[in-house]
Order: structure tokens, then C-alpha cells, then sequence
């Protein structure tokens, strides 16, 4: 039997497709732009016929009709990483939320610690070989179609075929659905002057032939528009987005350098434009692998002069940096920040900086504080934390006593809470 034919007989429609779901299944989900909206809408519209199904996926793009506090005994979100689609749930309670470290979740899905009965993910056209590409999302959802009873993919000609671990062939397929509609874009975050700022302080310190891990933000984009000048810069990241790519279009991006992976940019998600999304189809200087291999500490800190790029909304007088809770809210998740902080400080001549504007709500709070706000999740420890930079500077922690890490901080806090934070630090015993 042909690979045209083993497709066409597994060709359904969504309604069709879903029927692979049984009660008390959890369906993985890749991040972002992976979602699949036919088969979640699917799910969505007869979501009342199950019952203690689960749907885990880091950051949900959009709010499907499952994302239901009146349903939750049918289908229920649990949550890697919050989004706009799904904060609000979180903090109310009827969404779930599991702690991780991006680079640990197939791990995890491999050792059953969670389950994956089904795949439902978006995947490129198949080629000649009978392959699709999962290359908006290898991430954790290459160990989830290792595990899974059911693999249903959602077949779009928008999504990119790219290179990399994230194929899946015909043979593994259980039912696919086909949809042309245009992927999902996101637009570049708006930058002010204050990540302006903040971006060229990060910007002037990397140097040419240095390799880049960008977090998603307004921050690490204001960084990347600062670096097209650079020469010989590498990519071992977990996002490529349009930043990136504006990179490889000013010339910045060569990969030569890289000594693990050399002229290959590396990611496990894709989330940006139609033209990104382009950029990546069929690139041969681009390859998209599981997120075990992109943020695994050990692999991409075999690149020398490694920057990690990653924003915080909170940090204290030691270094901690509340990434993902606005106190014990959960706000977003730990993604990959730890991994690649971890990465930079195993790279000779790395670099992790974490970056925060100083202040909050038209400079009314400081982001830099003597304790964090009780209940905090705390996603960069105190050891692992290198670089803090906000408008008024760079401070660099690592290796500097409790006392040191005080005084740089402070000297990068708003002019305003200076004094106050100095006299924190000394009613906490740290300065005297």
C-alpha cells in the first residue's frame, strides 16, 4: 500500500478524529502555534460526551469552548505554562497547574509521571517519505507520540516542513484531519524606551561569534533589534520567532562559530509571523528538535560564549527571581529559563542575564525588592543567577556575597527606592 493511500485511509473529519478519545485520557498538546484549532474545536463542541478527559500543553494560544469552569468534569486544561487563554482559570481554581522544567517534561512523559493516551497536534503536508513535520511544537510532543495510543494530526499547508527530530510517519498515524486555514501569528511585543534601555546594556555585552538563547518579550526583542550589527552570532534556543530571523536577514546569524551543532540555529517551538513560519520550511540551516535536546543544560552549554536572554517580574536582595507568580498567583511557568540560565553558567565565556524593568505600575512598585512577596514561585535560584540588568544598569551576582548582591542591585533599582531598599537590606541584616 502506497503512502497516499495509508493517508487517504486515515483521512476523517474532526468530529470522526475525536472518537479516539476515551473517558480518562489525557491529550498532549504541543505549545503555541501547534495547537491544532480543528480538533480542539472538535473537542470543544462535544466536550459534554467525555468525562475526566485532560488537556496538557504549555501556553494556550486561544481560548477553546473547553476551557470551561461548567465542563471541567468532562474536560479539564491542565496547565505547564499559563497564558492569557488560561491564567484566569488557573487562578480560580478550575484549571490545573503542573510544576516543570521545560526540558524535563518528556521525562516525565516517559516515565509516566504524565500520561499521554493522545497526541493532538498541527503538522506540515507529507513529503515523499510519508513524513510530516511537528515543527511549531517537537518540544515535549516527540515523547508523547512515543507513548501515545492514538496519535491525530492536524494537517495544514501553512505549517512549515523543517528538519530536525520532530517527523512522524504515516505508520504512527491514527487519523488525520486536514485544514488550510493560516497558522496563528504573533506580532513582535511592543518595545518602549525603557526596554530600549535595557536592550542595549545586554546588547553591548555580547560579543561577535557569541551564541543566543532569546526568551519571549518585549525585553529580548529590544535586545535582538540591537544585534544586527553583530558578526558570526549562533542560535541554540527554545522559541525562533521573527527576531531571529531578522538576524539571519541583516547577516548577524552564521552559526559557524557554534561549537555544538555548527551552522545549524537550533529550537524545539516556532511562534511568530506567515513570513517566519516561511523562513522555517525546508531550511536546511534550521532544525527543530524535542525540547530535551534544546534546553538540556549539559548539550547547549557545549557552546562557548552562550547568551541567555530571559525576563523576570520580581527579584530580591539575593538574587531569586519570581518569573512566574504575581505572589502565590501562578502567571505564566518556569518554561525553559532555568534550563538555559543553567546552560550559560556551563559555557565558557556564558552569560545568563535576567532582565526587569525597575518598576511596576507607572513606577508606583519596585521590581526589585528586599524579600520576594510571600508565596512567590521562585523560577532562577540564587546560585544559579548571573547578570540582572534593568534601565539604570547591569548588576552581576554570581560568585558575590549576600551583602555584594545587595549593593549592585540596589545601584540598579529606580532612584526613588533606593534609599528604602537600603534601609530593607539593613533591618534584614544584609548591609550594616
Amino acid at each position: 500500500m502506497s503512502y497516499q493511500d495509508l493517508y487517504a485511509g486515515k483521512r476523517v473529519a474532526a468530529t470522526d478524529a475525536i472518537s479516539h478519545v476515551r473517558n480518562g485520557d489525557r491529550i498532549i498538546v504541543p505549545t503555541g502555534a501547534g495547537e491544532p484549532p480543528t480538533l480542539l474545536t472538535a473537542l470543544s463542541e462535544q466536550r459534554r460526551s467525555f468525562r475526566d478527559v485532560k488537556v496538557s500543553q504549555i501556553l494556550a494560544m486561544r481560548k477553546y469552548g473547553y476551557i470551561d469552569p461548567q465542563t471541567t468534569e468532562h474536560i479539564r486544561h491542565d496547565a505547564f505554562f499559563y497564558g492569557g487563554a488560561t491564567r484566569a482559570g488557573g487562578k480560580e481554581g478550575w484549571i490545573d497547574f503542573t510544576p516543570n522544567y521545560f526540558s524535563e517534561i518528556p521525562a516525565m512523559i516517559e516515565r509516566n509521571q504524565i500520561a499521554a493516551d493522545v497526541v493532538f497536534s498541527m503538522a506540515s503536508p507529507m513529503d515523499a517519505h510519508g513524513y510530516f513535520s511537528l515543527s511549531l511544537g517537537a518540544d515535549y510532543t516527540m515523547a508523547a507520540v512515543a507513548k501515545a495510543r492514538a496519535i491525530v494530526l492536524e494537517v495544514n499547508p501553512n505549517v512549515p516542513f523543517a528538519f530536525g527530530n520532530c517527523h512522524v510517519h504515516i505508520s504512527q498515524v491514527t487519523a488525520l484531519v486536514e485544514n488550510s486555514e493560516a497558522v496563528l501569528e504573533v506580532g513582535l511585543p511592543k518595545i518602549g524606551p525603557v526596554q530600549e534601555a535595557i536592550g542595549k546594556y545586554v546588547a553591548d555585552m555580547i560579543d561577535d561569534g557569541s551564541t543566543l538563547q532569546i526568551g519571549y518579550g518585549g525585553i529580548p526583542d529590544a535586545v535582538v533589534m540591537q544585534l544586527t550589527n553583530k558578526h558570526d552570532l549562533g542560535v541554540h534556543t527554545e522559541m525562533i520567532g521573527d527576531g531571529i530571523m531578522t538576524l539571519v536577514e541583516a547577516g548577524a546569524v552564521t552559526n559557524k562559530r557554534k561549537n555544538y551543532l555548527p551552522g545549524k540555529m537550533v529550537a524545539t517551538f516556532g511562534l511568530g509571523s506567515k513570513k517566519l513560519y516561511s523562513f522555517m520550511d525546508r531550511n536546511p540551516g534550521l532544525e527543530m528538535h524535542p525540547v530535551d535536546f534544546t534546553n538540556d543544560p549539559y548539550l547547549a552549554g557545549k557552546n562557548d560564549n552562550l547568551c541567555a536572554i530571559n525576563a523576570t517580574l520580581q527579584i530580591d536582595m539575593l538574587g531569586q527571581c519570581g518569573s512566574e507568580s504575581l505572589g502565590p498567583y501562578p502567571y505564566s511557568g518556569t518554561g525553559g529559563q532555568s534550563d538555559f540560565v543553567r546552560a550559560a553558567n556551563r559555557s565558557k565565556g556564558g552569560k545568563a542575564f535576567i532582565v526587569v524593568p525597575s518598576t511596576a505600575k507607572d513606577d508606583t512598585i519596585s521590581r526589585i525588592v528586599p524579600v520576594l512577596s510571600p508565596g512567590t514561585h521562585v523560577s532562577t535560584s540564587k546560585n544559579d543567577i548571573n547578570y540582572v540588568v534593568t534601565e539604570y544598569g547591569v548588576a552581576q551576582l554570581r560568585g558575590k556575597s549576600a551583602k555584594q548582591r545587595a549593593l549592585e542591585l540596589i545601584a540598579i533599582a529606580h532612584p526613588k527606592f533606593r534609599a528604602e531598599l537600603r534601609e530593607d537590606a539593613k533591618k534584614l541584616g544584609i548591609l550594616s
